[in-house]
């Protein structure tokens, strides 16, 4: 059975946020579409993950670089990388990934990014080549669903949007497939068309969401 990884990084909940309101309607259609998928949610404001502290970045050294098994880590470190590589070994074993943050300051939630850090694994989810690095995590596909309230569409702003542009980068390092980003925009600077912006985000949601449902690509 296809399994659908679906990733929030957004403390207001569903009946504050826009962002999270667009990723309901974008699901909805997605399981209409295809209803043998399994659907599994993290909402990362309330799932417990490694952070990159000392002792994480000191294991990750080690295993890496220093010959160092597993059982020659510290106690505290040996914990840490061992939760790293249990949530990487669960987040492979999805199809479909769909992420959904809103921007703040120029980039996404600090949380989203400290997600994506347990999930750079040498070996498990790419690998050193003689041509570089190679990622590992083919015939998946994802989509980020972002949500701003500045323009920055096709305005001189739009170079300074960094949060996007990270995801796509790090989950296709990974060898995934990346869908186009639904972008939804402008609430702050037209707060009378927050409805209208809100609606128009949901329909290119459904509209994403026909495309992503198609069956993966064995490759």
């Amino acid at each position: 059975m296809k399994k659908l990884l679906y990733v929030t990084a957004n403390p207001k909940g569903l009946e504050k946020s826009k962002g999270l309101k667009i990723g309901e309607a974008f699901l909805e259609v997605f399981q209409t579409e295809r209803p043998d998928v399994e659907i599994n949610r993290i909402d990362l404001f309330t799932f417990e993950f490694p952070q990159m502290d000392a002792d994480l970045v000191s294991a990750r050294g080690k295993l890496a670089g220093y010959g160092y098994t597993l059982d020659q880590l510290l106690e505290s470190e040996r914990e840490k990388i061992s939760k790293m590589h249990a949530l990487a070994d669960e987040f492979i074993t999805y199809d479909y990934y769909v992420f959904v943050s809103p921007m703040w300051n120029l980039n996404s939630p600090a949380i989203l990014k400290a997600y994506i850090d347990n999930l750079f694994i040498s070996g498990k989810t790419f690998v050193h080549t003689a041509n570089g690095p190679k990622g590992l995590l083919s015939n998946k596909k994802a989509i980020h669903i972002q949500t701003r309230g500045g323009q920055y569409t096709r305005t001189p702003m739009q170079e300074l949007e960094s949060g996007d542009r990270y995801l796509k980068i790090a989950l296709r390092f990974l060898g995934m497939e990346v869908s186009d980003t639904i972008v939804a925009e402008g609430f702050d600077l037209n707060p009378q068309r927050v409805p209208e912006l809100l609606e128009q985000g949901k329909r290119n949601a459904r509209i994403a969401a026909k495309v992503f449902s198609k069956e993966l690509v064995q490759m």
